[in-house]
């Protein structure tokens, strides 16, 4: 278990806090327009963010990239963001057709991956466009969790459109550039 693999460990071991401390009653005081349990919330889930900056480029530059990572980052990713998003969606702060189109797109490339994987043998390592995807999604849910920071400008609910977009794009680029997967049935 090198340092990257450990930290995408630690990063799912904080999701279960994350449901936990949204699960409880908590009411605190109010800081940003939610509840102090909100903000440790989101605390949680920008050092869990943190984490998936950190763990591939810690594997990258250390040549520590394994099958492992390769499977667990992204799920760990996927399991983070969905549930941030379903979460946010009970409380209407994210529309529910923004969640179903994130994890409608992320358990399609799950299944992908694992076509890949019979068919090669190898990991699917993620691309830049699911990257950015990634990137946006968790810096607007860190907004949308801090209400924006006090700023009156909707800052998260812009990044939250950006994210479905570049879910959409990233989705497809994932699905064209892998076409040939599925070259036996066409």
């Amino acid at each position: 278990m090198n340092l990257p693999n450990k930290l995408t460990t630690f990063r799912i071991f904080l999701i279960p806090i994350f449901i936990l401390i949204l699960s409880l009653p908590l009411k605190w005081s109010s800081t940003f327009g939610h509840s102090t349990g909100w903000i440790v919330a989101a605390i949680i889930f920008a050092i869990a963010s943190i984490t998936d900056l950190l763990d591939g480029r810690i594997a990258r530059s250390r040549h520590l990239v394994t099958n492992f990572g390769k499977f667990a980052d992204p799920l760990a990713d996927k399991l983070l963001v969905m549930t941030a998003l379903i979460f946010l969606t009970h409380y209407g702060v994210v529309a529910a057709w923004i969640t179903s189109i994130i994890v409608i797109r992320e358990l399609a490339i799950t299944g992908l991956r694992t076509l890949i994987v019979e068919n090669s043998g190898t990991v699917f390592a993620a691309q830049m466009p699911g990257k950015i995807k990634t990137f946006t999604q968790m810096f607007a849910i860190i907004f949308l969790y801090c209400s924006n920071f006090g700023i009156s400008f909707p800052i998260g609910q812009i990044l939250i459109y950006l994210a479905v977009i570049f879910t959409i794009y990233s989705g497809i680029d994932y699905f064209v550039k892998n076409r040939s997967v599925f070259s036996d049935g066409m």
